[in-house]
């Protein structure tokens, strides 16, 4: 184990102050502590964003960024690292903090294995010279490795396993008490639809609790396919699938998906059909990995939905509303953009999605 608070004293020493990136469970502790000592962090919709905000902060301040992102968004940061940051383009120092999701050391779940696995070859392909950090023991090397990023003016990166950092908690005030509940609205969802509708969701808590309360509540009509990975491709894998058939598809998004990759929703706007109905399950936050805070209560998600070409936007924020509306949305010819807020909390024990291969032949089914 590593302990927070030093490790953070290293980044500080190396005058590394500013903080931008994607949230991931193993980073938690780490990102509770930027918090906790006030200094610059930046959440940012997607990975790749992060590291171009980080590159425009070195070009300004002359001071390294450290970069945070959980290994399976190494996609979304690699065009900005490969094509911006080597020496032989603009010589960029930065320091990359990885959440190591599906190490090969540790058990996890189907969809980090792969990446999991091959992390640290991806990265010595970049070019990127890597630590792995376990110990406290290893607060020298990364000192070293900082000091190497700053004279080569190279990208560098830390790798970092599952519940290695130390705890530390921070206070965090209620949200949204008096939106409703994500699990009430997805089973009414489940109520209200026919065996014919096909429902494409967001990976974190949304897809594991629809594949919860189907078997609890033993609800079969529909098919599911849950995005268990692919963060921010939930709205574009819905209007791959809706594109090709005249059934309802309902895709079940969150905010932190939203904002990643919100060229996709705009992309519904001009070729989703009359069978599809976006629903955007938003409680301003990333739950699943912190309940880091997203950007989604900035935004006026009518003026952006009505903008894309969406032919209605719908907002419901409590149960009652739920109750009194969501039938009818759901009967609507579509593109629909409905907009629910939901409050932070989810199902007690939540299981997650297993047999994959089997999830998919069922969802492939006519």
């Amino acid at each position: 184990m590593i302990n927070t608070e030093k490790f953070i004293h290293t980044l500080l020493k190396n005058k590394i102050d500013f903080f931008c990136g994607v949230p991931d469970s193993c980073l938690n502790n780490f990102i509770n502590g930027v918090i906790k000592i006030k200094k610059k962090n930046i959440i940012a919709p997607n990975e790749g964003s992060a590291v171009a905000y980080g590159i425009g902060h070195y070009l300004k301040t002359k001071k390294v960024p450290l970069i945070y992102l959980q290994n399976s968004g190494i996609g979304n940061a690699a065009d900005p690292l490969t094509s911006l940051c080597p020496k032989s383009v603009y010589s960029i120092p930065l320091v990359l903090l990885i959440g190591w999701r599906g190490s090969p050391r540790l058990k996890d779940e189907p969809q980090h294995k792969l990446t999991g696995k091959i992390i640290t070859k991806l990265l010595k392909l970049f070019e990127i010279k890597t630590l792995i950090l376990r110990s406290n023991k290893d607060l020298k090397k990364t000192d070293h490795l900082i000091k190497f990023s700053k004279k080569n003016k190279k990208p560098v990166a830390l790798l970092i396993e599952p519940k290695t950092f130390s705890k530390i908690s921070i206070k965090k005030t209620k949200k949204n008490e008096n939106y409703v509940f994500r699990p009430y609205v997805l089973e009414k969802i489940l109520q209200l639809i026919n065996k014919k509708t096909k429902i494409i969701s967001t990976v974190g808590y949304a897809s594991r609790e629809i594949y919860q309360i189907r078997k609890s509540k033993k609800l079969n009509n529909g098919k599911d396919f849950l995005m268990v990975g692919g963060m921010g491709h939930t709205a574009m894998t819905a209007l791959g699938v809706s594109s090709n058939t005249k059934k309802n598809v309902l895709c079940i998004d969150g905010d932190g998906s939203f904002v990643m990759h919100m060229g996709g929703i705009a992309t519904i706007g001009k070729y989703g059909g009359r069978n599809f109905i976006y629903i955007l399950l938003d409680n301003n936050s990333h739950e699943s990995v912190g309940v880091q805070p997203t950007i989604s209560n900035n935004l006026n998600f009518k003026n952006i939905s009505i903008g894309f070409g969406f032919k209605k936007y719908f907002l419901l924020k409590t149960k009652r509303e739920v109750d009194l509306k969501l039938k009818k949305i759901l009967k609507l010819n579509g593109p629909i953009f409905l907009h629910i807020k939901t409050k932070v909390g989810t199902l007690s024990k939540l299981v997650r999605p297993s047999n994959m291969v089997n999830l998919k032949q069922n969802f492939m089914k006519s």
